[in-house]
C-alpha cells in the first residue's frame, strides 16, 4: 500500500466529493446559464455551494468567484490591482513605487507580479519582503516600505515549511499604507481561520485539490470595494468577472468538501493533527539521529514537517522513502523536478546543507491514525536501511555488501572508491570536498583500512580533499608514510587490495603531473582511472599553465600500449552521465584522438589543433570550469525507453531479457518491485556501481536484451545510454520505472492514502 504524505502538493478526492462530481456529470449536468429546468437545477447547486463557501470562510460580504484554482486566482488579483494602479497613473496620480511579496511565497506570486508589471507597462520595483530564520516576515522592513507599496502579497501558511504567517502583524504594518493586500489562502483552507471579515485582506485565492476536491476548481475572495478586472472575458459568467462555462463537477465536489468542513466528522481536530505530527516526529528522530527540523512546530500547521538529515541529500532521502512506498517531496511540487536547493529555506537563511537535504512531509486533515502508524513503521525501516548502507554516522553491524568500485559525482566531477571486502582495504581516487563526510562514514562504518588517497592530477576546477580526508580518519591509514604530491605512497610500485593490484602510469598532457591508475585483478587490466586525459566525448584540455600540451599525444599512445583499446577508462569528469569509455568507443567520435593514435598528426600538430578546439571554452551547465572540449554529446542515443507493454510483448515472444534494477542498495533493502506475469532473469546493480558489471554485459550475446529500471526511469535511462554508447545496442530503460510498473494480474492494487 502506498502511504501518501505529500498532501501540500495535492490530495486524493474525498469519496463524498467524487460522488458529487459524478452526480453533476450524470444527473444535474445542466449549464447554469440555461433558463430551462435542467439549467436552473445546476444554477441552484452552484448558488448553494457559493453560499456554503461564504459560511465556511466566515465571509458575510465581498465576492467569491469560482475559477480553476489558486494560480488563476493570483493572476486575477494581481491583474486587478495593477490595472487599478495604471488607471490612477493615467488619471494623473503619483503611484507608489513598489510591489512587495514575501520571500517565501509560492512562485506563482512573484512570477505574476513581474508578468503583469511588464505587460501593463508599470515598471514598478518588485521586491521580496525578507523573512527571519523562523520563516516569518520581517515586519519592520515591511512597515518601513508599506507607504510606498501598491500591492503586498503574503501567504497565510507556507506550502514547504507549514510556517503560519503573522497576518495580524502584517495588517498592523500596513495600517497606514495605501497598498492592496493579497493573501494566498491555499494551505490555510480547512486548517486555519483567515477571519476575512475582520482583516483588511483584499484578495484570497484557494485551490480545491489541496483539500480533497478535484484539480481544476478553486475560489477567489474579493473584498467589497477592492478593484476587480476579469482575466477572462466572454459569455459573462460569474457576474462577468470570470467568463467561461462553470466547472460544475468541480463546483459540486468542492461543495461536498465544504459540507464536511461545515458539519464536522470527516476532518480531524487540531489537537488530533498535532498528535499525529508528534508521532511522525518521534519516528523520524529515531530513524535519523541528528535530524534537524526546519521550522518550529509552534509556528507551523500541524500537518506539515520539513526536515534535513546531515550528510544525506534530499535526492537520496526521496529515493529512500519512495522505495518504501512513502510519497513525500523535496519542497514545492511545482519545482520538484528542478534539482536545486529550496528557495524557501535559502530565504530563511538556513545553512546550505539544510536546504540541499530538505524533505517535506505533509498529510491532510482527513488522515487517520492507521495511516500514521503505518508511516511510522516504514520510516523506521528507512532509517535502518540508510544505516546499513553506511550513510549515517552510526556504526552498523549489518552493513550491506561492498562493491569493488563505487562512483560518486558532484557537478560532473567524479570520485571513485575502490575496495576489497576480503582484505578490508580501500583506495579513494580524486576525492572531492563535498564527499569528505560520506567517505569518512563509509570507511568507519565498514572498518576498512585506507591504503591511499590519490589524485589523478592537480585539479583546476576544484580542490582535492585528500588532506582533509586523511585528517578525518588517521586511524584508518595503512601507515603514515610519505607520499608524492598526488598521494602515491613513496617506495611502492603498486598498491595491493587483496587480490586487486593498483599501478600507475604517467600520462602528462592535461597537466604535467597527470597520472593514470590501472586496476588489475590478476587476469589483466579491468579498469583504468584516467582523470581528465580521456573523457567520454572529450579529451582533457591542455591550456592551463601547468599543462604539457606537447606530451599529450605521446601519452595517449602510451595509454594505448599499456592497456589496449577495449579496457574501461573511468574519467575524472563525466558531464553527460556516460560512466565509462574505451579507446575504441572514442576513436570514431573524437578525430583528434584518432589522429594521435594512427600517427596522422605528430605531437606539435596535435597540440596546435587541440589548442584551437579549446579556445574560449564556456563553463559547464554546473557553472564550473570545463575540463575538456566536448565533441560528442551522444544525442542520437536518446531513444532508449521501452514501455511496459513492449517489455511484456518481448517476454511473451520468448526473447532473452535481463531486468537490471539500478536503484541503490538502500532502496533494494526496502522491497522488490512488483512481480511480472512472465518470468525474466533479474539482477540488482546500483547505478553507483554500474562500472563493475559493464564488461560482463558487453560480453552478452546479441540476442540478449538488457532492460534497466529504477524508481522513475531517469537513472535507468542513464545506464541504457551508457551501455548503448559502449556498443550494447539492445540496452533499454523501462519507461516510468517502478512508478509505472505493470502490476501482476493477481496483485492487489495499492490503496489511496
Amino acid at each position: 500500500m502506498d502511504i501518501y504524505l505529500d498532501a501540500n502538493a495535492t490530495t486524493p478526492v474525498l469519496p463524498q466529493a467524487r460522488a458529487a462530481a459524478i452526480a453533476a456529470m450524470s444527473d444535474d449536468f445542466g449549464n447554469p446559464s440555461s433558463v430551462h429546468g435542467t439549467g436552473l437545477k445546476a444554477r441552484a447547486l452552484m448558488d448553494a455551494v457559493r453560499a456554503r463557501a461564504h459560511r465556511v470562510l466566515g465571509v458575510t460580504h465581498g465576492q467569491l468567484l469560482f475559477l480553476s484554482g489558486a494560480t488563476e486566482g493570483i493572476q486575477t488579483a494581481v491583474l486587478s490591482a495593477l490595472t487599478a494602479l495604471r488607471s490612477r497613473r493615467e488619471g494623473g496620480e503619483a503611484l507608489p513605487g513598489l510591489l512587495l511579496y514575501g520571500a517565501t511565497e509560492h512562485k506563482a506570486v512573484p512570477e505574476a507580479l513581474r508578468h503583469w508589471n511588464t505587460l501593463l507597462g508599470l515598471h514598478l520595483d518588485v521586491l521580496a519582503v525578507p523573512v527571519d530564520g523562523s520563516g516569518r516576515h520581517d515586519l519592520a522592513w515591511l512597515r518601513e516600505r508599506a507607504g510606498n507599496a501598491g500591492l503586498v502579497c503574503t501567504m497565510a501558511a507556507n506550502n514547504e515549511t507549514g510556517v503560519i504567517s503573522d497576518l495580524d502583524g502584517i495588517q498592523d504594518a500596513l495600517s497606514d499604507s495605501p497598498a492592496l493586500w493579497l493573501v494566498d489562502g491555499v494551505q490555510a483552507l480547512g486548517k486555519l481561520p483567515l477571519r476575512l471579515n475582520e482583516r483588511r485582506i483584499d484578495y484570497a485565492p484557494f485551490s480545491g485539490h489541496k483539500l480533497y476536491a478535484p484539480k481544476g476548481i478553486g475560489l477567489l475572495y474579493v473584498r467589497d470595494g477592492a478593484p476587480i478586472t476579469p482575466l477572462l472575458a466572454g459569455g459573462g459568467q460569474e457576474g462577468a468577472l470570470r467568463s467561461g462555462t462553470e466547472n460544475m463537477p468541480g463546483i459540486a465536489a468542492l461543495g461536498a468538501v465544504l459540507e464536511q468542513l461545515e458539519e464536522g466528522g470527516t476532518f480531524k481536530t487540531s489537537a488530533t493533527l498535532e498528535a499525529y505530527r508528534e508521532r511522525l516526529t518521534e519516528a523520524l528522530t529515531e530513524a535519523f539521529p541528528g535530524i534537524v527540523f526546519n521550522a518550529e512546530p509552534a509556528m507551523t500547521l500541524p500537518t506539515t514537517l520539513n526536515f534535513s538529515v546531515p550528510g544525506v541529500p534530499s535526492s537520496v532521502l526521496l529515493d529512500l522513502f519512495d522505495a518504501a512506498s512513502i510519497r513525500v517531496s523535496g519542497g514545492s511540487a511545482c519545482g520538484a523536478s528542478k534539482a536545486r536547493p529550496s528557495d524557501v529555506l535559502v530565504a530563511m537563511g538556513l545553512a546550505p546543507w539544510r536546504s540541499a537535504s530538505a524533505v517535506r512531509l505533509s498529510f491532510g486533515p482527513a488522515t487517520d491514525m492507521a495511516l500514521i502508524a503505518a508511516a511510522c513503521e516504514r520510516i523506521r525501516a528507512c532509517g535502518a536501511s540508510l544505516r546499513d548502507s553506511c550513510m549515517t554516522p552510526d556504526m552498523q553491524q549489518h552493513a550491506l555488501p561492498v562493491d569493488r568500485i563505487t562512483r560518486y559525482v558532484v557537478d560532473g566531477a567524479v570520485c571513485y572508491l575502490v575496495a576489497d571486502p576480503v582484505s578490508r582495504r580501500c583506495v579513494i581516487i580524486d576525492p572531492l570536498p563535498e564527499l569528505t563526510q560520506p567517505l569518512t562514514q563509509w570507511i568507519r562504518c565498514r572498518s576498512h583500512t585506507l591504503a591511499a588517497v590519490l589524485d589523478t592530477h592537480g585539479h583546476g576546477d576544484h580542490s582535492s580533499s585528500a588532506a582533509a580526508l586523511r585528517s578525518e580518519v588517521p586511524e584508518a591509514f595503512a601507515d603514515g608514510g610519505d607520499t608524492d604530491p598526488l598521494g602515491w605512497p613513496l617506495g611502492l610500485d603498486d598498491i595491493r587490495l587483496g587480490a586487486l593490484r593498483l599501478t600507475r602510469l604517467a600520462i602528462p598532457g592535461h597537466t604535467a603531473d597527470s597520472t593514470a591508475y590501472v586496476l588489475d585483478d590478476g587476469e589483466g587490466p579491468q579498469a583504468v582511472f584516467v582523470g581528465d586525459t580521456v573523457m567520454p566525448g572529450a579529451l582533457g584540455r591542455s591550456d592551463f599553465p601547468i599543462s604539457a600540451p606537447l606530451q599529450f599525444a605521446p601519452s595517449l599512445n602510451a595509454l594505448d600500449r599499456a592497456v589496449g583499446r577495449d579496457t574501461l577508462l573511468l574519467p575524472g569528469h563525466d558531464y553527460d552521465s556516460r560512466y565509462a569509455c574505451t579507446l575504441n568507443t572514442e576513436i570514431p567520435r573524437q578525430p583528434l584522438l584518432a589522429a594521435a593514435l594512427d600517427g596522422s598528426m605528430d605531437a606539435l600538430e596535435f597540440a596546435r589543433a587541440k589548442a584551437a578546439l579549446e579556445r574560449d571554452l564556456a563553463p559547464t551547465e554546473f557553472q564550473t570550469m570545463a575540463c575538456g572540449a566536448r565533441v560528442d554529446r551522444g544525442g542520437e542515443l536518446a531513444a532508449v525507453a521501452l514501455t511496459p507493454g513492449e517489455l511484456d510483448r518481448r517476454l511473451e515472444a520468448g526473447c532473452a531479457v535481463v531486468l537490471v534494477d539500478v536503484r541503490e542498495p538502500y532502496e533494494h533493502r526496502l522491497g522488490s518491485p512488483p512481480a511480472l506475469d512472465r518470468v525474466a532473469r533479474r539482477e540488482a546493480v546500483a547505478l553507483s556501481a554500474l562500472v563493475n558489471t559493464i564488461p560482463q554485459w558487453l560480453a552478452l550475446g546479441d540476442d540478449v536484451e538488457l532492460v534497466f529500471f529504477c524508481r522513475s526511469g531517469n537513472r535507468s535511462a542513464q545506464a541504457a545510454r551508457a551501455l548503448r554508447r559502449l556498443g550494447l545496442k539492445r540496452a533499454w530503460s523501462l519507461a516510468g520505472g517502478v512508478a509505472l510498473w505493470p502490476a501482476r494480474s493477481d496483485e492487489q492494487s495499492p490503496a489511496a492514502a
